[in-house]
């Protein structure tokens, strides 16, 4: 697809003004914000009504009152959605930032519960491209839709574990998965984490319903496909664990890393949106580290289990890179904004309904 992206969260320098504006007063009238604007962004009332619905469409504004009585305010959730350019904040050395230190009980206790995650314009965007997956696949075989999932899933064997540091190139990854020939000057737990992640998707895409609902157990599961066979601890964490690039510390008490993912999955089992099941399930195995290692290759096949298992379009990840991925993971540990992530997301979503079906 050419067209260009749309739905992503972007505030002009207006909107930006009209936001600390209302953090100023805590409350406006759109009356208030024309008064308050500088000269240089000064605009009419309709202008200004019509950006201030454009912000509480994305739930950075709420709305209290009605006709010349509408108030604006900043919404609860404002900290989870504004937009923050990753590489600004990047530019601060990790003891120069100013971080949430400790796992953030409210998020999953109930913020994220009572948020909407995708904005208005981000839904239609999600929608309209589950829309075209499912015109697509209804044309397809049987076999032709196989081999499809099975393009995907070696993709995303081969970026989920490049994002983890594996050195596999995806013609190297290919050769391993169909045909069991390890690239020379590689290790064996490389091909080892590979071929992991393949029996890990082959297992979602044979037993869709398995984590319907989500379960600590049913995360647990998938953990162990992903680990077999490498020196990792295949059960919850009983010990504290490190995350590299931030001083975000992570729970290191095993019943409240417990009782963590326990609401991690209440969370994602009462969400009606599936595009919010997945999103939420990747970036909270993430945040919660429930495992010593390979709690974000959990995070990711999962996520892609629960878009399965209701009929949605997987995600390979194939064309994020990297290092934006990880910025975008430390941004929210750090933060607890989801703003650069689900740009990833929204985006892979697209690469994938574009690019496989």
């Amino acid at each position: 697809m050419d067209e260009p992206k749309r739905g992503l969260l972007v505030l002009s320098e207006r909107e930006n003004e009209i936001i600390h504006i209302i953090k100023r007063n805590k409350s406006c009238t759109s009356g208030d914000v024309v008064a308050a604007l500088p000269d240089t962004l000064s605009v009419s009332l309709p202008t200004v009504k019509r950006s201030l619905a454009k912000m509480v469409s994305e739930n950075l504004l709420t709305v209290t009152g009605q006709g010349r009585s509408t108030r604006y305010e900043i919404s609860p959730a404002y900290e989870l959605l504004r937009p923050i350019d990753a590489d600004q904040y990047y530019e601060k050395e990790i003891d120069e930032r100013e971080i949430r230190t400790f796992f953030n009980w409210e998020l999953v206790r109930s913020v994220l519960g009572g948020l909407q995650i995708f904005s208005e314009p981000e839904n239609l965007q999600l929608n309209r491209l589950q829309e075209i997956y499912l015109s697509n696949i209804a044309t397809l075989s049987r076999s032709s839709y196989r081999k499809e999932l099975e393009r995907l899933a070696i993709d995303l064997s081969w970026k989920s574990s490049q994002i983890e540091g594996n050195t596999y190139s995806l013609l190297e990854t290919e050769r391993l998965l169909k045909e069991k020939e390890t690239a020379s000057g590689k290790t064996k737990d490389e091909a080892i984490m590979l071929l992991n992640h393949k029996e890990a998707i082959d297992f979602i895409v044979d037993h869709r319903d398995y984590l319907n609902p989500l379960s600590v157990s049913g995360i647990e599961d998938i953990h162990r496909i992903l680990v077999k066979d490498l020196d990792v601890d295949k059960n919850l964490r009983t010990r504290r664990v490190g995350i590299s690039g931030t001083n975000y510390q992570p729970l290191d008490n095993e019943f409240q890393i417990r009782e963590a993912a326990a609401l991690l999955c209440d969370l994602v089992n009462e969400k009606a949106d599936v595009f919010e099941k997945a999103f939420l399930a990747l970036i909270l195995i993430s945040y919660i580290q429930p495992f010593m290692d390979g709690n974000k290759r959990t995070a990711r096949i999962v996520s892609n289990a629960l878009l399965m298992g209701n009929g949605y379009c997987p995600i390979s990840f194939r064309t994020v890179d990297s290092g934006d991925y990880k910025k975008a993971m430390l941004l929210f540990y750090e933060q607890n904004n989801i703003s650069n992530f689900k740009e990833i997301f929204i985006d892979q979503f697209e690469f994938a309904v574009s690019s496989y079906f």
